[in-house]
């Protein structure tokens, strides 16, 4: 069994994040504890919310933005498997342009 992190890209704009109502928030809310219910059994890490954002250069610090919006860490027998579970996550179909990386974690080289 390997290690999978899943981040969660957000396509909405501010704007569309102010359009979304506390109705769509919460089946939202419940379809993705109804997914992590079903995948319970390959969770490593279930993961949480991303925010604010600093990159850090040789140079220094500065503030930085991207679309990544949360992550969560499965364990699977492969990447395609761990593609799978990912497959049916509602972040996918919250807002159009939403998209899940499912990057492989390795063992750390000893």
């Amino acid at each position: 069994m390997g290690k999978y992190l899943a981040i969660y890209h957000g396509a909405a704009s501010a704007e569309q994040k102010q359009e979304i109502s506390s109705e769509q928030s919460q089946a939202f809310m419940q379809a993705w504890a109804e997914w992590a219910e079903a995948n319970k059994e390959a969770s490593v890490d279930p993961g949480s919310p991303l925010s604010k954002t600093k990159l850090l250069t040789s140079e220094g610090t500065a503030d930085s933005s991207n679309t990544m919006t949360g992550y969560a860490i499965v364990e699977a027998s492969s990447h395609e498997e761990a593609v799978k579970i990912f497959s049916t996550h509602p972040h996918l179909t919250l807002m159009y342009g939403n998209s899940i990386e499912v990057i492989e974690c390795p063992p750390a080289p000893h």
